[in-house]
């Protein structure tokens, strides 16, 4: 009978991340390549790593070296203030992809970490531009993804300037909804990864705001709250009420 000591552990760290076979394949990269292009995007030497929770994939200020999309749990991304003090920048879910910001200046504007066990798929960069040169259809993809990071900063600023703290929360709730959908999930019924203090900042709203809040959709039947387990009720309520359609009393920050 072999010795269980010496049984030898294949580290994910090693494993060749294959995008033909990945479930994700259509919210990623991949996405619109054609059987050539994706031959070509196979090619890669991209690889699998497994992060703990709490574990930085990358710090504020590390030079770029890859991008990484995210293949099963979260990570939340914090920039650093003037000051000093750390700001939540926003939350990743599987099928999207983290650092395309540091492609302006080489280096990450941000930190990102892992809220659980996190596994992620490390695209060297330099290898993804030369192929993207050659290949249109993941140049296409590249812009995209960018856009996409666009829309979210400019929904982010609109949030923070013009929303109310129910319609922040609330709005937040959706968008998790729209994005746990998106992957083939119960959109009505999903697992917060981060925080409450997280949350609130990410959302710009004290702790004691976001606690009253969660308190506040549950006694009125929007949510139902187990934990860090969120089901949504009521989606045409929130929808209303994000959209500053069902006013009600103001929970101020």
């Amino acid at each position: 009978m072999p010795d269980k000591r010496t049984a030898k552990v294949i580290s994910i760290t090693n494993t060749k991340a294959e995008c033909r076979d990945c479930t994700l394949r259509e919210l990623c990269l991949p996405l619109g390549l054609s059987e050539t292009e994706l031959n070509a995007f196979d090619r890669l030497k991209k690889r699998q790593r497994m992060l703990r929770k709490g574990e930085l994939l990358y710090r504020y200020g590390d030079p770029l070296k890859s991008l990484y999309a995210i293949r099963s749990g979260a990570v939340k991304t914090t920039g650093l203030m003037e000051d000093g003090r750390i700001q939540v920048t926003g939350f990743c879910l599987p099928g999207e992809m983290l650092g395309i910001d540091a492609i302006n200046d080489d280096r990450h504007p941000c930190s990102a970490e892992a809220l659980e066990i996190t596994e992620v798929c490390d695209i060297p960069y330099l290898a993804l531009e030369a192929l993207a040169q050659e290949v249109p259809g993941l140049q296409h993809q590249l812009l995209r993804i960018m856009s996409q990071e666009i829309v979210r900063d400019e929904q982010m600023l609109m949030m923070l300037g013009r929303m109310s703290a129910e319609e922040r929360l609330a709005s937040c709730l959706i968008s998790f909804s729209r994005r746990h959908a998106r992957l083939g999930r119960n959109g009505a019924e999903f697992k917060l990864s981060m925080s409450r203090q997280d949350l609130g900042d990410y959302l710009g709203l004290a702790l004691e705001t976001v606690s009253r809040l969660f308190t506040r959709f549950q006694d009125e039947g929007l949510i139902s709250v187990r934990g860090r387990h969120i089901l949504l009720r009521s989606l045409d309520r929130l929808q209303a009420l994000a959209s500053g359609g069902a006013g009600g009393r103001s929970v101020h920050a």
